[in-house]
Order: structure tokens, then C-alpha cells, then sequence
């Protein structure tokens, strides 16, 4: 625990250190809410725009962290032999993925404090009447979009590409799935594509807690589908995942 605890650390200090990493997987997602903020009013399938706008990038947000930011951070350290040299010391490698993993969590929470804030201030967003299951929600999908971030990881075979390849993947994905607003005037060919996609039945379940009340009960079939999303990444991972660098 001891060992992990250090790991965490020095984990935050990495991420807070580096600029990018701070700026397109922490501050970009509360800045589009911002923007897409200012751009929405009224009502969204009669619940307020801010409301469903905020819960649409609460789901960008995780995915944009544990999804993007995991996958690019670790092929970047392979390529860098990063990988290759925590791996000939004593920490067992599930005490390095877990201190990652746990440090882009740490970043998603307070990614969402900042935004519901946000919205309490700016655009008289509600808070939500069940925490509990909301938080459980959350960290479902979060733990799945890790588990498909790690996979793609596997896939990406060089750093100088891994960032065009994961935001050709989740950009995309975050479109159709209604991170960025509602979906249903989409034509039917990419509103069928957008109902295969993980991130739009997590963004269901966000909503379904955070502005219709329900209990986690009521979401099961949709946490079904994104945990078997982050099953499947982590069984991609399980056999493309590596230490050792690729373009050396």
C-alpha cells in the first residue's frame, strides 16, 4: 500500500507538471461545457439545456480521461522505454496501472466538481437528488473506458500518432453519443452507429440519475453494455499490451 501510495503521488505531480496532459484532458472538457453552455438555452427534451449539456460532458470527460489520456500516456512511456524499466524494478506491474489508473480518476472527480460548479454558477444547472448512485454510475464507466484505453494502447504502435489515433476514435464517438448535444435530428445511419457506441449508453445512465432521479437499478442494462466495452479492451490488452517499446 505503501509502495502505491508513493506511486499515486508522484503520478499527480506528473500529470499536474505536464502542460498538454493538464490542458486537453482536464481543462478541455469544462471549457467546451462553457462554450456549448452559452450556446444552448431553453429546454432539451423537456429538461433543461444545461442540465442534459452538463451530464453530455460528464460523459465526455471520462471518457476524454480514462479513455484518451490513459491510452496516450502509456504508449507514450512505452515508446520512451519508461515502461521497460519500471518493469526491471520490484513494483509488480498491477501496482503501476493501478496507481495510473487511480491518478486519471482522481483527475476525472475533481474534472467533475469544476463542472458541476461551473454550471451551478453559470447556468442554474440542479444538483443530483441520488449522489450515491450517480457516483457509482461514474465509476462504472470510468473503470470501463480505462479498461478500453489500456486495450487501444495495445493497438498504437508509435507516440508520435498515438494522440491523432485516439481523438480520431473518441471525438467521433463523443459526436454521435450526445456529448455535445442531443441526437435525435442526426440521420438514421449515425444515429444506428452512435446506439453501438459505449459512451452513448453511459451518457444514458449519467442522465437517468443525475436528471430523472432513478436508482442504479434502473441502469443495469446500460452499465451492462459499457462494462462490456472495458471487458472486451482488457482483453485486447491482455494480448497486445507490452513494456518494451515497438519503434526501436
Amino acid at each position: 500500500m505503501t509502495l502505491f501510495l508513493h506511486q499515486l503521488r508522484f503520478e499527480q505531480q506528473i500529470f499536474w507538471r505536464t502542460r498538454d496532459a493538464a490542458f486537453f484532458v482536464f481543462i478541455f472538457p469544462p471549457m467546451l461545457f462553457l462554450l456549448l453552455g452559452s450556446v444552448y438555452d431553453g429546454t432539451i427534451d423537456g429538461l433543461p439545456a444545461a442540465d442534459v449539456l452538463l451530464t453530455g460532458m460528464l460523459g465526455y470527460g471520462s471518457a476524454n480521461t480514462a479513455f484518451a489520456g490513459l491510452a496516450i500516456i502509456l504508449v507514450v512511456r512505452r515508446e520512451e522505454a519508461i515502461l521497460k524499466r519500471i518493469r526491471g524494478t520490484p513494483m509488480p506491474a498491477a501496482t503501476y496501472l493501478g496507481s495510473v489508473l487511480s491518478s486519471m480518476l482522481l483527475v476525472f472527480a475533481l474534472q467533475c466538481l469544476v463542472m458541476v460548479g461551473l454550471g451551478i454558477a453559470l447556468f442554474d444547472t440542479s444538483l443530483p437528488d441520488r449522489t450515491l448512485p450517480l457516483l457509482a454510475v461514474l465509476l462504472v464507466g470510468t473503470a470501463s473506458f480505462a479498461g478500453l484505453g489500456v486495450g487501444l494502447a495495445g493497438l498504437i504502435r508509435s507516440a508520435q500518432g498515438s494522440s491523432a489515433v485516439v481523438n480520431a476514435v473518441l471525438l467521433p464517438m463523443a459526436f454521435l453519443s450526445g456529448s455535445f448535444g442531443p441526437t435525435r435530428d442526426y440521420p438514421r445511419v449515425l444515429q444506428a452507429i452512435g446506439d453501438v457506441l459505449p459512451l452513448k449508453y453511459f451518457i444514458d445512465a449519467v442522465q437517468d440519475v443525475y436528471l430523472r432521479g432513478e436508482g442504479l437499478w434502473s441502469n443495469l442494462g446500460s452499465l451492462a453494455i459499457v462494462a462490456a466495452w472495458g471487458v472486451a479492451g482488457l482483453l485486447v490488452a491482455a494480448r497486445r499490451f507490452g513494456w518494451e517499446p515497438r519503434e526501436r
